[in-house]
């Protein structure tokens, strides 16, 4: 319950810098703001983490690199859509990570799914068509969209496997040095190289590179030593419904009746699904020991 409860801290942390992102990419390019907000991440980690990078040996730091790069594609592909569709159905599609990790997890490690977790899903998944709706967004913005929710589900699925091998916090520096390089990459590509300016900008870049990346995937990568990929997701999956309470809270959104039950359906799929998903866990215990 620990690791759970620690979980959905870090999406209400997601929840809240929707309204900081969305105002200072107005005013700063996009990749250039990931960038930097990586590298803040990565700065963030660097003293705690340093003295541990040696332990994590080749298999840590491939394994690190590998889903670093896996976070940075997924928020490329997400932002990318976003330009392409709308904001609502860039959301919807976004939460299906809800329902793709537990297909994953079992499509790659033939993972078990209790009825429980399916339940859950189903809930979660109605609740987020009802929190974001679904709007008319193009069909390539909402594919790219889609691509990232598969690709955020491919994440976790795997950082169920290594997190358990290696220690938190050097792993996740690695992940966060291996974002930075990718969107760095990214944003001279775009030709989006450019200083970040005015308090709008540097105050979401500080939120969201100390507190939304470095110290948010530092706990993803503690609690995933102990709960499993589909219990994760879920958890994860209340991200809408707190950015729909700080939305209403600082930017002024306001949620409908639709809105309302969409965001008790998540928070009811959790419930549901919680006990079945640590029976599952407790199945993959012995095969994560001889792996």
């Amino acid at each position: 319950m620990v690791a759970l409860a620690a979980l959905v801290a870090v999406t209400a942390v997601w929840g809240l810098t929707f309204v900081q992102v969305k105002d200072a990419v107005d005013l700063y390019p996009l990749f250039a703001f990931l960038a930097v907000r990586f590298a803040i991440a990565s700065a963030t980690l660097a003293v705690p983490a340093w003295p541990r990078l040696g332990g994590l040996g080749r298999r840590g730091w491939s394994a690190g690199a590998v889903l670093g790069l896996l976070l940075a594609s997924g928020y490329a592909l997400q932002t990318a859509g976003l330009q392409r569709t709308t904001v609502s159905s860039t959301g919807f599609i976004t939460g299906l990570y809800v329902v793709f990790t537990p297909l994953l997890a079992l499509a790659l490690f033939r993972t078990a799914i209790a009825g429980a977790v399916w339940v859950g899903v189903a809930l979660s998944t109605v609740g987020l068509a009802l929190l974001s709706g679904v709007g008319g967004g193009e069909l390539g913005g909402d594919a790219l969209v889609l691509a990232g929710s598969a690709v955020y589900s491919l994440q976790i699925v795997l950082m169920e496997r290594a997190a358990p091998r290696f220690d938190p916090l050097a792993f996740t520096q690695v992940e966060m040095l291996a974002s930075c390089a990718g969107f760095v990459a990214v944003a001279v590509a775009a030709g989006q190289v450019e200083a970040p300016r005015g308090w709008t900008v540097w105050s979401a870049l500080l939120v969201t590179g100390i507190f939304a990346s470095a110290l948010a995937f530092l706990v993803q990568t503690w609690a995933q030593r102990s709960t499993s990929a589909t219990r994760t997701a879920l958890a994860f999956a209340m991200e809408p419904v707190f950015a729909a309470f700080f939305g209403f809270w600082l930017a002024g959104d306001r949620l409908g009746a639709g809105g309302l039950a969409g965001a008790a359906l998540i928070m009811g799929g959790i419930v549901v699904a919680e006990p079945a998903a640590a029976d599952t866990l407790r199945r993959l215990l012995p095969r994560r020991a001889a792996a």
